[in-house]
């Protein structure tokens, strides 16, 4: 869903008084290795710049046009705040435990805190402020696609950091996606410390055969 995302959303809790709006996303929940990672923005409101004509989903954004937003973002955001769970947290309690966990940790660093989230997809229950979740948010609403940028950004450098320790995988490459290339690295080499086992298709390797 390549469009241009607006601030319809926004105005419309601008006009029923809210002023604080954070917009949440997060990065890396499909992938096989590595964290999750979740980003809460908060923009100024009626801000004015000519880079936000150029704010997509940051899955429609090439790695560079990805990189110069990043910058324009944290210059011009009012707040930002981000979330990282581990690969470890995922094979215990699932993604969309995770998931949420990781926006609950963006939404506390928040200075100042917000007084709405705007959500893509989710609702976090254990936050007690207003929100809304809005089905893809990240193509739809500009603030939740400014947070989808910084969380894929921030992922992308650890996935980058963590291919230097991880060597034969080509973690900077791929960012722990299942791309065909990581999966010829996974049938060479096999998981390693920072995959996730319970995704596939790790589970099945590991899963023990019965005999027939």
């Amino acid at each position: 869903m390549n469009i241009q995302p607006s601030f319809r959303e926004e105005n419309r809790l601008y006009r029923e008084g809210y002023r604080l709006i954070a917009g949440l996303d997060e990065a890396g929940r499909g992938a096989l290795a590595g964290p999750i990672v979740a980003a809460a923005v908060i923009l100024p409101h009626r801000i004015r710049t000519n880079w936000i004509a150029d704010v997509r989903d940051s899955k429609m954004l090439t790695p560079r046009a990805r990189l110069v937003l990043f910058e324009y973002i944290c210059d011009a955001a009012t707040a930002i705040g981000f979330g990282m769970v581990p690969h470890d947290y995922i094979d215990r309690w699932g993604i969309a435990r995770a998931n949420r966990l990781a926006m609950q940790q963006a939404v506390e660093q928040l200075i100042p805190s917000p007084d709405f989230l705007l959500i893509d997809y989710l609702r976090l229950p254990d936050v007690d402020l207003p929100q809304k979740g809005i089905t893809d948010g990240d193509a739809l609403c500009t603030t939740i696609a400014c947070a989808s940028i910084i969380a894929k950004v921030i992922r992308d450098r650890i996935m980058m950091t963590l291919d230097d320790f991880m060597p034969g995988y080509n973690l900077g490459q791929h960012k722990g996606y299942g791309t065909e290339e990581h999966i010829r690295c996974l049938e060479q080499l096999g998981p390693s410390g920072i995959h996730r086992l319970t995704f596939q298709p790790m589970r099945d390797w590991l899963t023990p055969r019965l005999p027939l």
